[in-house]
């Protein structure tokens, strides 16, 4: 038994890959899916995984080699049954976001900790926070679905883990966030690990990633 550590961004892709990499190998996965801040804390209290996916900058910190497999930006999505806000520019953006009910994001995320330092930029937080729903962490287009808030904002292949939301897009190009995901074995790693961190970088993973909203390392697959 392998233990897999994976930030939430790439859940969607890895619950085809990981029974994929048993079927073809015979090694049972278990795999723990947390924001990276968290996946950090838990190994820094003494959780050995045998391979961690993370945020790459973070990741590093490890001290353990690294090879990228996927970055991702951020996105905003609402219920499947309203209308879809302008969010295109930055004014735009500004304005759906002090016209909505609730805005949606996470404490712990990446996609949370940038849009939390965003809305202090856009000079917005004090009147974006005074009604958000902020989720310690999971899917925050959860909470457009059963009606917390009006608009989500995640990492564009978190957003499309909750099928039922509708996406509105990417944050405008001049306030993007983009975050790069890198695979890496972990410290005290079983020997069987190399396959699955090498299964992770393959192409049908890279497949995969495209198909769950991420963009592949090293260019399209």
């Amino acid at each position: 038994m392998l233990t897999l550590f994976s930030a939430l961004a790439v859940k969607k892709a890895l619950e085809t890959l990981v029974p994929g990499f048993t079927a073809e190998t015979g090694i049972p996965v278990e795999t723990v899916y947390d924001p990276t801040t968290v996946l950090m804390k838990r190994i820094e209290a003494g959780a050995k995984p045998d391979v961690v996916i993370a945020v790459t900058e973070t990741l590093a910190a490890l001290g353990r080699p690294t090879i990228p497999i996927a970055r991702t930006g951020v996105g905003v999505a609402v219920a499947p049954d309203v209308s879809i806000p302008d969010t295109s520019t930055v004014p735009a953006l500004r304005e759906a976001l002090t016209s909505a009910r609730s805005v949606a994001y996470s404490r712990t995320g990446a996609s949370g900790i940038y849009f939390a330092s965003l809305i202090e930029h856009l000079g917005i937080a004090d009147e974006v926070n005074a009604r958000a729903t902020v989720v310690e962490k999971g899917f925050t287009a959860l909470a457009v679905l059963d009606g917390r808030a009006d608009l989500a904002i995640q990492q564009m292949s978190e957003l499309k883990f909750v099928p039922e939301a509708r996406v509105v897009g990417p944050l405008p190009e001049e306030v993007q966030h983009y975050s790069d995901f890198s695979v890496a074995l972990g410290t005290g790693a079983a020997p069987d690990a190399v396959l699955l961190r090498d299964f992770l970088c393959g192409q049908s993973a890279k497949e995969a990633y495209a198909r769950a909203g991420l963009t592949p390392a090293e260019g399209d697959v």
